[in-house]
């Protein structure tokens, strides 16, 4: 299993050899640098017509204790 230590772009010139000298001799370790770009977000999952569509039917009445409707 690996793990990645990810460092934001803004502190890559601080960090990186820093933490690439560190884990040098942790096979387990790699570390990387965020090149993600900040941006216009992507579509939200409901938009993406992903859902379930609902069951056909109908459901039964639901009886409510204490005649609350």
């Amino acid at each position: 299993m690996t793990i990645y230590c990810v460092i934001p772009r803004p502190l890559a010139d601080q960090l990186y050899e820093k933490l690439s000298d560190y884990y040098r001799d942790d096979p387990n370790v790699e570390v990387i640098i965020d090149r993600r770009r900040g941006g216009k977000p992507g579509p939200k999952p409901a938009d993406r017509g992903r859902r379930r569509k609902r069951v056909a039917g109908t459901f039964p009445p639901i009886d409510v204790p204490g005649g609350v409707s």
